[in-house]
């Protein structure tokens, strides 16, 4: 979700706008307004439920621990393996 969910949702919300207000047609059986309102309220939830995960998703990067392993070869060309914590 995040990002591409928020987008995705702002799309929906404008084209069931533009289809609440500026499309006049009607079909036998159902409304586009009607499909409208649906698109804008999906959308609305779907954006504030992509905003909730993107922002829980986001920590701050001082809280984290890393740690790395890598190899080390001395003066003399021996290898040895050596794992590092990085805060």
């Amino acid at each position: 979700m995040g990002r591409a969910g928020m987008v995705l949702s702002a799309i929906a919300i404008a084209v069931g706008a533009v289809l609440y207000w500026a499309v006049t047609s009607q079909g036998h059986g159902f409304r586009v307004s009607t499909i409208g309102v649906i698109l804008m309220v999906v959308g609305g939830v779907g954006f504030v439920v992509s905003a909730i995960v993107f922002g829980v998703s986001r920590s701050e990067a001082g809280n984290r621990h890393h740690s790395l392993d890598r190899q080390v070869i001395d003066s003399d060309g021996r290898s040895s393996e050596v794992h590092q914590g990085v805060s």
